[in-house]
């Protein structure tokens, strides 16, 4: 870290819609809809970037003029395709990626060849493999059950890699991804094994993104300013400090108090502020410019992403996967996001985010930004659905969330985090959720097409 311091029939009706509505632009469903009132790049602000954003996308990815911001279009776009063809695909989803200097190839995985059509007829490319999305999650979570009980430091990292279809295990020597494969019961089972020497750690004691202090020693960074209720405050990383402890912001004065914090097993956390500190949906980037968050709609395998820290500056790179495990020297923590972005000690807790869209905080990683490196960032929907915090948005228009056990839990609600499939009945109509995000206020299903699926 970087820290402190019938089914089948059904689906098939579904595929044959999502092939309908790019040869014809038109289905039974999408007729009952009023108008898209934008494209999925204006809706999540892709086709509005800060300058921050463009000249390190530029710098960092070695990008010509021009590419970062057809780029980040393109994005937004292909994160609705993959996420309507995730819902038709159903259980034989297998993960999408995309590729390319402009993520101009999306690629969407099926273990059925004849999802192949509907695939490409929604612009994508298809790829047929022999396991589910839903199989590979049940392998690593055997790999995560076994970390509990054996030692994981020549094992620091295992995850899902969606691009080869299987369970990866990273380890520092073969004999030891052996051993911990083995230990889960899972040989013979498929899972890959990575060699390399680094093992990621937690960077302590400096800052990352704005500074503020932890009990007058350590010190991490702001990730992305939050509300609950009336109280203002900001999530961070988990690792920087527990409840109760107080802190002090980057010119000392008094701030806060953790609320919640949880590490390891999940490496979240948020400060509640006092009345001297204002919530914005502002992240630092780079020479002082600002960018702002405009929601937290999740990015795909392959998107740009980048990173405000103060120890390092703001530097961009690439998600290579989501839910990963890491194995710290401290403990372990389950569903983080690897990224090729570069953090050095003091980055812990700093925000990542996609466009506009913020993605998560640091957590660790391993190298530099001098030779390279890459990180790992504690997704931030978990942390907004687990603690019931609100996203602070250009638009502040998330509202409150409804408590998870309220009797209209189906019913859309503006400040609810929803996952990519769940379904939900808006209006008098039932939609499906395209990609996971905190619904922001402005996001109804009827008017959000890049967001929300009618049934």
């Amino acid at each position: 870290m970087l820290g402190r311091h019938t089914a089948a029939g059904r689906r098939g009706a579904a595929l044959t819609a999502l092939g309908a509505l790019v040869l014809t632009g038109v289905t039974s469903a999408a007729a009952a809809d009023p108008p898209p009132a934008s494209t999925a790049a204006q809706t999540l602000g892709a086709d509005r970037p800060s300058a921050a954003v463009l000249r390190a996308l530029e710098r960092d990815l070695k990008l010509k003029p021009g590419q970062a911001a057809e780029r980040l279009v393109n994005e937004a776009e292909a994160g609705v395709r993959a996420g309507r063809l995730r819902n038709a695909l159903g259980e034989h989803f297998a993960g999408a990626w995309l590729r390319g200097a402009t993520s101009a190839e999306l690629t969407v995985a099926t273990t059925h060849a004849a999802d192949v059509s509907a695939i490409k007829a929604q612009g994508a490319q298809a790829a047929v493999v022999k396991q589910p999305l839903a199989e590979l999650q049940a392998v690593k979570k055997e790999l995560d059950t076994a970390a509990a009980r054996v030692k994981t430091r020549d094992t620091p990292v295992w995850y899902v890699d969606v691009p080869t279809n299987r369970v990866v295990v990273q380890a520092t020597k073969r004999s030891a991804a052996t051993a911990f494969i083995k230990a889960a019961g899972l040989q013979g089972k498929g899972v890959g094994v990575r060699l390399s020497a680094q093992r990621p750690r937690l960077l302590a004691d400096l800052v990352g993104g704005d500074a503020y202090y932890i009990e007058g020693t350590a010190r991490c960074s702001i990730g992305f300013s939050v509300t609950k209720d009336q109280q203002q405050g900001f999530a961070s990383a988990g690792h920087c400090g527990t409840k109760g402890d107080t802190t002090a912001g980057s010119n000392m004065a008094e701030q806060g108090t953790f609320q919640a914090s949880t590490f390891p097993g999940k490496d979240m956390s948020w400060v509640g502020v006092n009345s001297g500190w204002t919530a914005t949906a502002d992240v630092e980037g780079e020479d002082g410019e600002r960018t702002q968050v405009a929601g937290s709609v999740q990015a795909l395998v392959g998107a740009s992403i980048c990173r405000s820290g103060s120890t390092t500056g703001w530097h961009c790179g690439t998600i290579e996967q989501h839910d990963t495990s890491v194995s710290y020297s401290q403990g372990t923590v389950n569903g983080v996001t690897e990224t090729t972005v570069c953090a050095e000690p003091g980055d812990s807790g700093g925000p990542y985010v996609s466009g506009s869209q913020a993605q998560g905080v640091t957590s660790g990683g391993s190298g530099d930004c001098t030779d390279g490196g890459t990180t790992f960032y504690q997704p931030i929907n978990p942390i907004l659905s687990e603690f019931g915090l609100v996203l602070k948005t250009a638009s502040g228009q998330a509202g409150t969330p409804a408590p998870e056990d309220n009797d209209a839990a189906e019913t859309w609600a503006a400040g609810r985090v929803y996952e990519a499939g769940t379904t939900v009945t808006h209006a008098g109509v039932r939609y499906q959720c395209v990609q996971t995000h905190q619904a922001q206020g402005a996001w109804s299903p009827s008017s959000t097409p890049a967001l929300w699926q009618r049934l």
